[in-house]
Formats: C-alpha cells, sequence, structure tokens
C-alpha cells in the first residue's frame, strides 16, 4: 500500500511537472552593448506570466543570447542554438548586417522572426536591406518601421518653399538612405547639396578658412543659410557651435535637425547654442491621459514602471526598447488566439547545420496568425499587414520661438502620420500693421551712401537720406510707427570694452538708449550675442584703399632706356665712323686719280660731310646711295651696321619695358605685400569689424602665417592712434593728402539707385512689435 502511495505521488509530480514544462518558448538575440533591451524583454516576459487571462494558464519561457555589436556569424551560431532547443519564434534587437543573416536562416527554417533595428550612436539610421526569400515568403517582420524621415523631409521643404539647400551628414550615417529623397527632390527641381562631416567637425571649418577666399566663404555662408542635419545630437550641437564660433552661422538662417532618436534636453540644447530659425524632427508614440487606459493593452495591464510617469522609467528608453516590448505582446497575442483555435503545433528541435534539416511544418501557420494581429501597446497600433512591416510611425516637428520673457523656446508646429501626412502649417508668421502710434528712438552713424545728412533749410531739425534711411521709411509706412533719429556721440559702431561693456551704436542699443539702430555695420559673432540683426543684403570684402599714383608727363623719357654715358658713347662714334669713311675714301680717290694720271676735283660725296651724313643715316636706318668700292669701306660700313643694329633693337626692347613698367599699378595688391613693404604707412578704423578682425588674426597663435601678425604691429601701434583713423571719413581725407594706405571695410560698390522689391519684405519680417532692435549694414 506504501508502495502504492509513493507511486502515485511520483506520478502525480511528475504530471504537474510536464505541465509545468511549457510549450510556449521564444529565443532572442541582443547585442551586447544593448543592455535595456536585455531588461525590457524580461519585463515584458514577466508582465505576460502575471496575467492568467492571456495564455490561459500558460506560462512563456525563453533563451536569451547575446552577441557583438553587428556580428553575424555569431548571430547565425546563436540561432541555431536557440532552434536546437526548440523555439516558436524569434526576437532580435541587432544592426543590419546580422538582421540580413538571421533573415536567411529564419527563412530557410520557416521560424517567424520579429526584427527590431538599432541605431548605433544615436546617428539617424537607414533601411536595412534585405535579400528576397527563395520561396517568396518572408518570415523576417520588421516591428519598427521602415525609415520615413525622407518623406517627412520631402514634405517639409515643399512646405518652407525650399529650392536650394545642403545636408550636412555624420560619417557613420549610410548615404545610401538618401537616395530616394534625392530622386524625389531631383524630379521636382530642388537645388540639394551634400556634405560629409567627419568625427572632428572642427575640421570642416578650418578646412573652409584655409582653401576658400573670402568671396567663396560669403557664398559659403549664403548656402548655410538653408541646411539639414542628419547626425548624432552630440555630433549637431559641436556642429552647431562650431558654425556659430566661426561666423558661418547667422540670425537669418534655417536649419533643420532630423533624427527620430532625441530626447528633450537635446532639443533644448540644439536651439539654445543654434542662431537664427531651427526645425527638429522626431518620432513620437501616442499618450493616453487616464492611467487606468494608458496601463491595459488588449486585456493586458502593462508593468508599472513603464505606465507610471512619475517613475521616469519609460522616458529613459530607447525607441527600439520600446518596439521590442510591443514584440513580445505581439506574440502573445498570436499565441492566444491559436490557443484559442486550438490549432496548436508542436514545436520541433531543428538542426540547421545538418543538410538533411528540413523546415518546421508549423511555421506558415505562425506566421500568419502574426500577420493578421493588431494591438495597441507602448508604440500605439502595431501591425504586419503592410508587406511584413509595422507600417504606423507618427512624427513631431518642432520649431524654435523666442519671446521677451522666457528667451528661446521650443513649440510644436505640427506633426506627420503614414496616414494623414502633415497636420498643421509650417510657414512663417509675417507681422502685422501692430505699432501705430508708437514712436521709436533711432541711433545712426554717418556713412555713405546709407547714412548721409541732407540739405536742410536754416532753423530746421537735421534731415537724414541714403539707402539705410529709405528702407528706415519704408519699413516705418507699413507697420505705422514713427521714429526720432539722432547720431552716436562717438562716431563708433560699437565694440566691447574692458569692463564688459559697449561703446557705439551697440552700447546704445545694449543700454535701452535706442530702440533701433540703422547703419553700415558689419555683422559679427560677437555683436550677434547682445544684439539682434535683421537679415542683411549686402557683402563685401575687406580691401585696401590707397591714393591713385600721378601720372608724370616728362618729355626727356624716350631718352630713358639708356644711360647717358651710353648716349654720349654714341654721339662720338658718328663723327669717329665718319672721319673714317671720309680718309678711307680720300684714299680711294687718290688711287683712282694715279691709276688715271689726271688731277680731278673732288666730288661733294667724298667730302667730310657727306662721310658723317652717310653714317648718321646708316644709324638711323635710312640707307645710302653712295657706292662703296674698297673692302676697307665695305669692312667699317658693315661693322657700323651691325652696331646700328644692335643699339637700335636694345633700345627698342627697354623703352617697351619702361613705358610698361611707368603705367603699373602700385606694388601692393595684398595683405602679404602690405605687411612687407615699410614705405606706406596703413591702418584702419578703430573700433570696427575689421579693426576686430586683424586683432583676431594676429593675436591668433595658431595662425601658421606671420602676414597679420605683422599687419596687426602695425595697425596697433600706440593703441591703434598713431596711424588707425576714427572713421572711414577721416581714413579717406588721409589717404588723399598722404601716401598711405588704409584697410578700410568699404563696399565694392556704392552706385545703387534701383534697390531690390524682396528687400522691404526681408527686413519686415525682422521687425518685432515691440522695442526692436534693427542694424542695417
Amino acid at each position: 500500500m506504501e508502495l502504492l502511495l509513493v507511486c502515485l505521488s511520483l506520478w502525480i509530480l511528475q504530471c504537474n511537472s510536464a505541465k509545468g514544462d511549457s510549450i510556449i518558448h521564444i529565443g532572442a538575440i541582443f547585442e551586447e552593448n544593448a543592455v535595456k533591451d536585455d531588461e525590457i524583454f524580461q519585463l515584458a516576459i514577466s508582465d505576460l506570466s502575471l496575467n492568467d487571462d492571456i495564455l490561459q494558464s500558460e506560462k512563456i519561457t525563453h533563451s536569451v543570447k547575446l552577441i557583438e555589436p553587428n556580428n553575424p556569424f555569431q548571430a547565425l551560431q546563436e540561432a541555431c542554438e536557440l532552434m536546437n532547443q526548440g523555439i516558436l519564434a524569434l526576437v532580435t534587437s541587432t544592426g543590419c548586417a546580422a538582421a540580413s543573416a538571421l533573415q536567411s536562416l529564419t527563412d530557410a527554417m520557416h521560424i517567424p522572426h520579429l526584427f527590431i533595428q538599432r541605431n548605433g550612436d544615436g546617428v539617424p539610421r537607414t533601411a536595412c536591406q534585405f535579400n528576397p526569400s527563395p520561396d517568396g515568403e518572408s518570415y523576417t517582420l520588421a516591428a519598427r518601421p521602415p525609415v520615413r524621415i525622407s518623406d517627412v523631409l520631402l514634405t517639409l521643404v515643399s512646405e518652407l518653399y525650399w529650392q536650394k539647400f545642403i545636408i550636412f551628414y555624420e560619417s557613420d550615417y549610410d548615404i545610401r538612405g538618401l537616395q530616394t529623397f534625392m530622386d524625389q527632390a531631383s524630379r521636382l527641381g530642388l537645388d540639394v547639396s551634400l556634405q560629409r562631416v567627419d568625427r572632428n567637425v572642427s575640421r570642416v571649418f578650418n578646412d573652409l578658412f584655409n582653401t576658400l577666399r573670402t568671396e567663396e566663404l560669403n557664398r559659403y555662408r549664403d548656402t548655410l543659410r538653408r541646411a539639414v542635419l542628419l547626425m548624432s545630437p552630440r555630433g549637431a550641437q559641436v556642429f552647431i557651435h562650431q558654425a556659430v564660433e566661426t561666423n558661418l552661422a547667422s540670425k537669418d538662417s534655417h536649419w533643420v535637425y532630423a533624427n527620430e532618436e532625441v530626447s528633450d534636453s537635446d532639443i533644448m540644447e540644439l536651439v539654445h547654442s543654434s542662431l537664427g530659425r531651427m526645425t527638429l524632427i522626431r518620432q513620437v508614440f501616442p499618450l493616453w491621459r487616464d492611467t487606468n487606459v494608458r496601463c491595459m493593452r488588449n486585456n493586458h495591464r502593462i508593468s508599472s514602471l513603464l505606465c507610471d510617469p512619475q517613475e521616469g522609467y519609460l522616458q529613459s528608453l530607447e525607441v527600439s526598447n520600446l518596439y521590442l516590448y510591443d514584440s513580445v505582446l505581439m506574440l502573445a497575442n498570436a499565441f492566444y488566439r491559436k490557443l484559442e483555435d486550438r490549432k496548436w503545433h508542436s514545436m520541433a528541435s531543428l538542426n540547421c547545420m545538418r543538410k538533411s534539416t528540413k523546415p518546421w511544418n508549423g511555421g506558415w501557420s505562425m506566421l500568419d496568425t502574426i500577420q493578421k494581429g493588431r494591438i495597441s501597446g507602448l508604440t500605439g497600433l502595431m501591425d504586419f499587414r503592410a508587406e511584413g512591416s509595422n507600417s504606423h510611425v507618427q512624427f513631431e516637428i518642432l520649431g524654435s520661438s523666442y519671446s521677451e520673457t522666457f528667451g528661446k523656446d521650443v513649440k510644436r508646429l505640427a506633426s506627420w502620420d503614414s496616414t494623414r501626412g502633415l497636420n498643421g502649417s509650417l510657414k512663417e508668421s509675417r507681422i502685422e500693421s501692430g505699432m501705430q502710434g508708437v514712436t521709436l528712438k533711432i541711433v545712426t552713424l554717418l556713412e555713405e551712401p546709407f547714412v548721409m545728412v541732407a540739405e536742410n533749410i536754416l532753423g530746421q531739425p537735421k534731415r537724414y537720406k541714403g539707402f539705410s534711411i529709405d528702407v528706415l521709411d519704408a519699413l516705418a509706412k507699413v507697420l505705422g510707427f514713427k521714429y526720432d533719429i539722432y547720431q552716436v556721440a562717438d562716431a563708433k559702431y560699437g565694440a566691447p570694452l574692458p569692463n564688459g561693456s559697449w561703446n557705439g551704436m551697440i552700447g546704445e542699443l545694449i543700454g535701452k538708449k535706442a530702440d533701433l539702430a540703422v547703419s553700415a555695420i558689419t555683422i559679427t559673432p560677437e555683436r550677434e550675442r547682445v544684439v539682434d540683426f535683421s537679415k542683411r543684403y549686402l557683402d563685401y570684402s575687406v580691401g585696401i584703399l590707397m591714393r591713385k599714383s600721378e601720372e608724370k608727363i616728362n618729355i626727356f623719357s624716350l631718352l630713358a632706356p639708356f644711360d647717358l654715358a651710353v648716349w654720349a658713347c654714341i654721339a662720338a662714334a658718328i663723327p669717329v665712323v665718319g672721319v673714317m669713311i671720309f680718309l678711307l675714301r680720300r684714299i680711294q680717290a687718290a688711287r683712282s686719280q694715279n691709276n688715271a694720271g689726271g688731277h680731278p676735283q673732288p666730288s661733294p660725296s667724298t667730302s667730310l660731310q657727306s662721310a658723317i651724313w652717310i653714317v648718321y643715316g646708316a644709324f638711323v636706318q635710312q640707307g645710302s646711295d653712295s657706292i662703296l668700292g674698297s673692302v676697307a669701306l665695305r669692312i667699317v660700313m658693315g661693322s657700323w651696321w651691325l652696331f646700328t643694329l644692335i643699339v637700335c633693337s636694345s633700345y627698342t626692347a627697354n623703352l617697351a619695358a619702361y613705358l610698361t613698367v611707368s603705367r603699373m599699378d602700385n606694388a601692393v595688391r595684398s595683405f602679404q605685400d602690405l605687411s612687407k613693404q615699410v614705405d606706406l604707412a596703413y591702418g584702419t578704423v578703430r573700433d570696427s569689424a575689421v579693426y576686430d578682425y586683424f586683432r583676431a588674426k594676429g593675436t591668433n597663435p595658431l595662425e601658421q602665417d606671420s602676414t597679420f601678425a605683422d599687419l596687426w604691429m602695425t595697425i596697433n601701434k600706440n593703441n591703434g592712434y598713431e596711424h588707425s583713423v576714427s572713421g572711414p571719413s577721416e581714413g579717406i581725407k588721409k589717404v588723399r593728402h598722404a601716401w598711405a594706405a588704409v584697410l578700410a571695410g568699404f563696399p565694392e560698390k556704392f552706385g545703387r539707385t534701383s534697390w531690390p522689391s524682396s528687400l522691404i519684405g526681408t527686413l519686415f519680417q525682422s521687425v518685432r512689435r515691440s522695442r526692436v532692435r534693427l542694424v542695417h549694414y
């Protein structure tokens, strides 16, 4: 009897043990550096095990394998071991290389494979390229939706009416992900440039400044006004910081940052470090205000760690972690429907190393059940009815804003989802006429042709004219404000002082003595930190202003090719050779007389005057009608002709060179030429942007060329009071009355009589309703 009781007890234990050995077994493969993946997977399995209503008291068991990041060979080995243990489905969170290898294996073994794509180092992801399945049925299901950033970007640039822009992408970004976007942009006629950014972001800007000239940098700065950043949050922060520091970014720039995974803190960092307008694109998930609704998914209660917002655990997860949790929930939903329909297939152990191994006969049925399912999880709706991938994805489009109270802030502009597209407007709002009756105090500085003093009637207030004044009048007419204008007392544009304050027009704005400044002033990073600028409407480069050389007419300039001694020798050679010819001809005539036996008179052609005339005629290449009979005469004249040929050729060549050199401009054509010479004194306008430019370049220890150091040493002599001037007009007078060179930042073209109609609209957007700061240059 006791033996029977023992046997019965053992049988009951074996039955309970058999019942405890669940037929639901899931395999998982994660990368070693993804710590949260394993944690979330275990949490999802634990939530399902605590809920008896989902799997009818069946428990899910699991096996997890960790592999090196993106190691396809190791992924295949671990997957084969999981199949040998017996699994109903495989869940993986890896890179594209490992996923492609696993796709081939699961297609061959007919194992449902739920794949969540990871993107390393925060770089925007690109779509994985999978091989087509042999029998046309893919067992790999993409739980994370396909990359839709390109679709959102195309909608955004179309909404903003961008026609020309540049895309900066990080070195780790797969450029093939932009192929579809580039094709669609080309069909729309958009001018899109691509530029790769290395991990050392500062090298990009150093290369630009070392290889591009000032004019090319200005054109590049205009290109940067519209840019798209496909970078990690950290890389984008460094990139924007470098662009601002090097003055390549400006207040009128508009940059778009696109990345599916970017946190709120990263967004605020990007917005606060940037200039101008910034738009951000990121993926979002639906939120439920009611905790009971938010924590329930398909009669399944989600863990309190994920549904309780006070815990903050949900905010610390990556996007791939959320899709991993929902993937387990999707499998549980499929298992529930299989158990309910009583169409369960037992899992046979597979050995993928054997060629004779046949695929799992229940794989297609399980795959079909998963594809027909739909759940509502942490990421919203999930199903695999769109060609084996989850198509439900939503993005939010954020934009930077500015207020006098809170400074820079971020607000939601629109949303984009895979079903309805864009929901909202991205157009910049224009300022309406809301400054009626407001009187602004405006500070200015005289600078032709921007601001000049108009002819004034005696006793009337001082009036101003010029291009900037015309723009100011147009703005006042459109916005309805009035203004009182005055000149800055110290006649300076604005530069920081040692005590931290500013002088000039910038100081007037900071001290709130003026509401608006109008003049030709250069936009610099230092000034942009303390005041707001309008969009620039004129670019110029630093040039050298010199007094025009005077041309002196000298009637003796034809004698310049030869020295006086050479001319004296030539003048003496003519009579000497003439005397020689005279004597030789007299000897020839005497011999002819002796041979004839008569006494003929000497002919005029044998006189001394005639001989000298013959020599002079040969020198000026006029020839002679005399007959040279003797050999001696022919030798002398031949030598003289050769001499005259050499002298005339040398004279012609030297005269051409002399006249060419006399017409050449001054030898100073560049900063290098200016720094090497000591005859001309030079300077620039004190406390100006050009002055600060040479100070920065001349005192930079990293500057390899000593040109700017030499220039700054001369410009800053006696703190700039020896050679530099207080204003452009003083510099022009100094150049006119002395042989001096003044480095001046004057625009190259002043004679503009017709102004672009779009200029008023451009500046119109830069004026705010209250206490505005508008600076022209």
